[in-house]
């Protein structure tokens, strides 16, 4: 798409979609060499006839390169919007889904229906607690946070990579979130009204991880049946659980039946599945209730 005269806005969009990149991705990428709002597609369509200087179409051919050998369009603009949130992200973190909103939502849900705000003319109540392991880039925490100020959120990672990600989303979004290094519940004393976590869930040798190669490993494979940090998650739980807690997982389009069966056998009530935009059970969750129970194997 390079040359040496001036290109247009137009040009340089038909340029990108011949190389088989998505209109909307290259609209994306455009906006941002041009230091543009993301939203500002409109703007695009009134200044088509604009040209972009060769440092511009030099930055945005490059990218359009990146992006058609699948490189998440978040990494490349550095932005990923979260339920209403902007969110600085990079290679360090895996890229937030919107299928994750459902989860989000559920840990909202979970936090009203177990406590009363405080009133005018009565005594405050103590903070719900919440915490969000796994957390990545913060997404869920800081969108937890901001839609229910009053919560105690706290959000944990195993990777000071990821964590420092996190750490800059939540001063740059002004939240107030507890960021902690730790692997899954290890070495917290804490009881929580809700855990939720959306932790690694493909299986090893799962055919998808092709298409990932520019995420963190770490965060997106959990053994041969991707359900070894799911058990790990659910067999610490109860020892930091809230009576009447929550514990909601995220997990693969595949794998609601076998989070549910192992939630069961942990002492769980209350079992369910949410589905995600799509209809897929992606979200699974239960009610601990202070029953002794075997761990899940």
């Amino acid at each position: 798409m390079t040359g040496t005269h001036a290109t247009r806005l137009s040009q340089a969009l038909a340029g990108a979609q011949a190389t088989g990149l998505d209109r909307l991705d290259a609209q994306m990428l455009l906006l941002h060499v041009l230091a543009r709002d993301p939203h500002d597609r409109a703007w695009l369509m009134t200044h088509d006839t604009d040209t972009l200087n060769a440092d511009q179409l030099r930055e945005f051919d490059a990218l359009v390169q990146r992006r058609t050998h699948g490189e998440p369009l978040a990494y490349l603009t550095g932005i990923r919007e979260f339920h209403g949130l902007n969110l600085q992200v990079d290679a360090r973190v895996l890229d937030p889904r919107a299928d994750t909103e459902t989860l989000v939502q559920w840990a909202i849900d979970a936090l009203d229906a177990l406590t009363t705000a405080p009133t005018h003319d009565g005594p405050a109540v103590v903070p719900p607690r919440l915490i969000d392991l796994g957390t990545g880039s913060g997404a869920i925490a800081l969108a937890v946070k901001h839609a229910r100020p009053h919560a105690d959120v706290t959000a944990v990672d195993a990777s000071t990579d990821a964590l420092a990600v996190a750490r800059v989303n939540a001063k740059a979004l002004g939240l107030a979130v507890h960021v902690v290094q730790g692997l899954w519940l290890q070495g917290l004393s804490h009881r929580f009204d809700v855990i939720v976590s959306n932790p690694p869930y493909l299986a090893n040798d799962d055919p998808h991880l092709a298409a990932l190669k520019h995420e963190p490993l770490q965060a997106l494979v959990s053994g041969p049946d991707g359900l070894e940090d799911i058990r790990r998650i659910i067999s610490q739980a109860p020892d930091h659980l809230a009576p009447r807690g929550w514990l909601l997982l995220e997990h693969g389009w595949d794998q609601a039946s076998a989070v549910r069966a192992l939630l069961k056998r942990a002492g769980f009530e209350a079992v369910q599945s949410r589905c995600d935009l799509a209809g897929i059970e992606r979200c699974t969750g239960g009610q601990w209730t202070g029953c002794e129970t075997p761990a899940p194997t």
